[in-house]
């Protein structure tokens, strides 16, 4: 399936870091690979967060698509453009193959992840495509959901047969590579100013203080809100 809206070609620019800080995750383990060098742990979870990122980005054009009176979907689905761009951009520095071989919106190309972004892709337009309130709820979901994996190994990740057991062996939490924890940093930052425009056009219909934490614990919510 193609795109209404044109996807422009990845742009290399320097992002603005930010920490989020307030989610804090026992460090267990850490990289093994010599500096300079990813193991297979950091490679893993770099191809996956390349999907991802993608997945919120179509997400969010198709969804933006179903309802034009959302503008917040056609704001964010850029900056996950160049989400997407920067891992894929650190990716090709340490040499590593894109596992997101089309640029098409819903399709998911990667060998090892491709078939569950594929199935998560679905069911969140599915989702989202009931009313404008859902499809909000859905952009709040993904963020949440976004902010857990960048930090520690995703679920997914786990139940592969690949050696990594356990949820502090990928991610911000094990990486020692400093331009990868950059990377992640400004990524979760992002994910954070996300979280906070889809909650206040959720609330805008809902009520303030009503929003509930679908992924994150409510504390961690209300500390990224705020409240």
């Amino acid at each position: 399936m193609t795109n209404a809206k044109a996807l422009i070609p990845c742009v290399r620019a320097a992002a603005g870091i930010a920490l989020l800080g307030m989610l804090v995750f026992p460090v267990t383990a850490t990289a093994t690979g010599s500096p300079g060098e990813l193991d297979f742990n950091e490679q893993t979870h770099l191809e996956f967060m390349c999907e991802e990122e993608k997945l919120a980005r179509d997400v969010y054009i198709t969804l933006g698509t179903k309802h034009p009176e959302a503008s917040v979907f056609g704001n964010i689905d850029d900056s996950e453009e160049q989400h997407k761009c920067a891992v894929s951009d650190m990716l090709e520095k340490y040499g590593i193959p894109n596992p997101s071989t089309s640029d098409n919106v819903g399709v998911f190309t990667g060998e090892a992840y491709g078939a569950y972004f594929t199935e998560k892709y679905n069911e969140l337009v599915e989702r989202g495509s009931v009313s404008v309130l859902e499809a909000y709820y859905v952009g709040a979901f993904i963020e949440e959901l976004d902010m857990i994996d960048i930090m520690q190994c995703p679920q997914e990740i786990i139940e592969a047969d690949n050696g990594i057991d356990d949820v502090s062996q990928c991610g911000r939490i094990y990486t020692d590579e400093p331009d990868i924890q950059r990377l992640y940093d400004s990524l979760l930052d992002g994910s954070k100013n996300h979280l906070q425009a889809y909650v206040h056009n959720i609330e805008k219909i809902i009520g303030e203080g009503n929003y509930r934490a679908q992924v994150l614990s409510q504390d961690e919510l209300d500390e990224i809100l705020g409240r």
